[in-house]
């Protein structure tokens, strides 16, 4: 996740450029960039395939994804909390039921 903002009007490459020379991260390995915008109804994911990178848009009819604008860092998301933000929900959940911990039941 890309905090801060960006412009949405990058493409491929110029998002590309972002990861490699501002995060200092490779745009090639396994992994999935988020960015998004001021207006923060619209983001744009990055995902490099095999055979090439897969460009994502989505925008919001109604509200805004709560993005961090911390511009200094990039965070590690879980599979749960980027599902959150797409539905425009807060990475960071009170009420979310925890992990299990082992043991605990006795």
């Amino acid at each position: 996740m890309v905090t801060g903002y960006t412009d949405m009007r990058k493409a491929i490459d110029g998002l590309c450029a972002i990861v490699a020379g501002t995060l200092e991260m490779d745009p090639y390995r396994n992994s999935l960039f988020l960015f998004c915008g001021k207006r923060s109804d619209r983001i744009k994911a990055l995902v490099r395939e095999r055979d090439g990178f897969l460009l994502l848009y989505k925008r919001l009819d109604d509200g805004r994804f709560q993005w961090p604008r911390n511009e200094a860092q990039a965070l590690d998301l879980t599979e749960q909390q980027v599902r959150w933000l797409l539905e425009g929900l807060s990475i960071e959940q009170r009420t979310a039921i925890r992990e299990g911990v082992r043991g605990a039941l006795y």
